[in-house]
């Protein structure tokens, strides 16, 4: 995807090098590779089928969701650290949702993965039973959508912004293009689509609520 001057996908994050860092990337790699067959791998698993003993995996993984963390990291990455400094929020969603969607199809499984790991984190904090594993991260979502819908914030009381933003995360992430896929029989594209055409009427209908509500406001201030 061509990338203009004023959107661009950074990642000013230190790369590790040395054997250290090969080391981790196999693993990770193997296990992403393991989650686009369909599987989730345990930390074992991705040791066996990487060539790597089991106690040199558990240094880098030491659990199942550090893995698939990893993995998520890996695979969200670009989307994540996706800025855009175009002036107009409507093309900022667009610019974001043409880039995210097309990588969201690549690594549908690791994603799909990555869900399941926190429904059933879920289950077992509510039965109290996750005892000290570290959560999945979830959110992450919410800078990006911040970023896209930036130059609309001066216009919007904070309230407004803010809702704008939750209802945006509807149609953007993993559980929206699961929905899309799986209830609708949508392909990639089609997913993609629907997305668009749902974050503008959103982003219009916000735009035209809070200019009606500035209206009223101001009239309440001039009576």
């Amino acid at each position: 995807m061509h990338v203009s001057s004023q959107e661009s996908q950074s990642d000013d994050t230190p790369r590790e090098t040395g054997p250290r860092a090969r080391t981790r990337k196999l693993l990770l790699e193997t296990a992403m590779q393991l989650m686009q067959e369909g599987l989730v791998p345990s930390v074992t698993d991705v040791a066996e089928a990487a060539a790597v003993s089991r106690a040199t995996a558990y240094r880098y993984f030491p659990t199942q969701a550090a893995l698939v963390q990893a993995a998520v990291d890996e695979a969200l990455g670009p989307i994540l650290s996706w800025r855009s400094e175009v002036p107009d929020a409507e093309a900022r969603i667009d610019g974001l949702l043409a880039f995210a969607y097309p990588r969201l199809d690549e690594y549908e499984a690791t994603l799909r993965a990555a869900l399941l790991q926190a429904m059933g984190q879920w289950s077992r904090r509510r039965a109290g039973t996750l005892g000290e594993e570290a959560p999945i991260v979830r959110g992450n979502r919410k800078a990006v959508l911040g970023n896209a819908l930036a130059p609309l914030r001066s216009g919007m009381a904070p309230a407004e912004f803010d809702r704008l933003r939750q209802s945006l995360s509807l149609v953007f992430g993993t559980e929206a293009f699961v929905v899309l896929k799986d209830i609708w029989g949508l392909d990639g594209g089609q997913a993609r689509d629907v997305a668009l055409w749902s974050a503008h009427a959103l982003v219009r209908t916000a735009v035209a609520e809070a200019e009606t509500a500035g209206r009223a406001r101001a009239a309440g201030r001039q009576s």
